[in-house]
């Protein structure tokens, strides 16, 4: 081989290894790089609003006689369940089944006399004046006769609804007085909750856009509440009681007593973001984040930002939409028009992405 052939060849090799130094320059220039992203969700930005609260029975309720006399009997116990209907205490019936006898015994008499007469009249043999007695004197034994037995009734009490013995508040052998309270009970249904408001969030009761309870029993879940009612009238404290009702869906439904915390959330005109405060970065004077395009190029994004929480996040005001994806990390070092590409999110099972 002369050096002519060899020149050629050496020039060659020369010229593809340039050319091969110049493509991996342009693949390295095209490399995509991989970012972890956020996808933006608004949520409407109300204050939300913490009260201690407590639960209690839906019906709460102190039972005594309409009429007096020596308590005879508790059937059941403190903390034992009953059904409605069922016979819960009583007092000494004897006076009152004396007299409902007596009265019993005058009104069946009374009844036969006026029913005679009123025959009589209707043959046209009885006066008029015979037929007023006889008619007046029925409705008035009638009544009679009704009142005794009425007091009679009454010394029985029967439970109004499903529910449970709170507490006894008297012995047997206690001569009690009419509609004096003998024995606590609470209903077996759905439980409430109960908290108090200052005035400034009774004037905006009208605002309330969701309510949730939290309990010491159950920490990794909140409860949905309804709002029942609001006192109009603030108590001594000068605060207003709320009642709210808890979602049956909520399991274990929590027991009177328990004491809770209520969340308040307000409604407001003004949709908001959160996001984590990582994909923050300043330029100037003001807070940006990287918005990932749809063709994989990222553009900087003026933001507002309202606050940034302990938690690690920050709530936007302006500047992003619902659903467009940001970058939330390593975001100082990225320049734009620069092609990224979303991490994939780690496994539920790789705790740390250690595997």
């Amino acid at each position: 081989m002369n050096r002519t052939t060899n020149y050629c060849l050496s020039f060659c090799i020369a010229a593809m290894s340039l050319l091969t130094s110049c493509g991996e320059k342009a693949v390295v220039s095209e490399n995509i790089l991989p970012v972890q992203t956020y996808v933006v969700t608004n949520f409407s930005g109300g204050n939300t609003l913490e009260y201690p609260g407590r639960v209690v029975a839906a019906e709460d309720v102190n039972l005594g006689f309409k009429v007096s006399g020596t308590l005879r009997n508790i059937f059941l116990k403190e903390g034992a369940k009953f059904r409605k209907g069922q016979l819960i205490a009583e007092i000494d019936p004897q006076d009152y089944q004396i007299q409902y006898n007596a009265t019993e015994a005058e009104y069946k008499k009374v009844k036969a006399e006026a029913e005679r007469v009123i025959a009589l009249y209707n043959d046209s043999v009885a006066t008029a004046d015979a037929y007023d007695k006889a008619r007046y004197g029925l409705q008035q034994i009638t009544a009679k006769y009704e009142n005794a037995k009425n007091q009679l009734a009454y010394t029985k009490i029967y439970a109004p609804f499903d529910g449970c013995i709170q507490k006894h508040l008297f012995d047997p052998g206690t001569v009690i007085s009419a509609g004096m309270p003998v024995v606590s009970i609470i209903s077996a249904g759905q439980p409430e909750i109960e908290i108090n408001v200052p005035a400034s969030t009774y004037m905006q009761s009208n605002n309330i856009g969701g309510i949730k309870a939290s309990f010491d029993y159950n920490t990794s879940e909140e409860a949905d509440l309804t709002l029942l009612s609001i006192l109009p009238k603030a108590n001594a404290n000068q605060l207003y009681t709320v009642r709210l009702s808890i979602s049956p869906a909520y399991k274990p439904q929590p027991s009177p007593g328990m004491n809770t915390t209520v969340k308040i959330t307000m409604k407001s005109a003004e949709v908001k973001n959160n996001i984590p405060a990582s994909a923050l970065f300043s330029n100037k004077d003001t807070q940006c984040v990287w918005i990932i395009k749809s063709d994989s190029t990222i553009v900087k994004r003026k933001v507002d930002v309202e606050s940034i929480h302990p938690d690690g996040s920050a709530t936007i005001t302006s500047g992003l939409e619902n659903n467009e994806t940001i970058i939330s990390a390593g975001v100082h070092k990225l320049q734009e028009g620069q092609k990224v590409s979303p991490m994939a999110a780690p496994s539920k099972t790789n705790i740390g992405g250690l595997l």
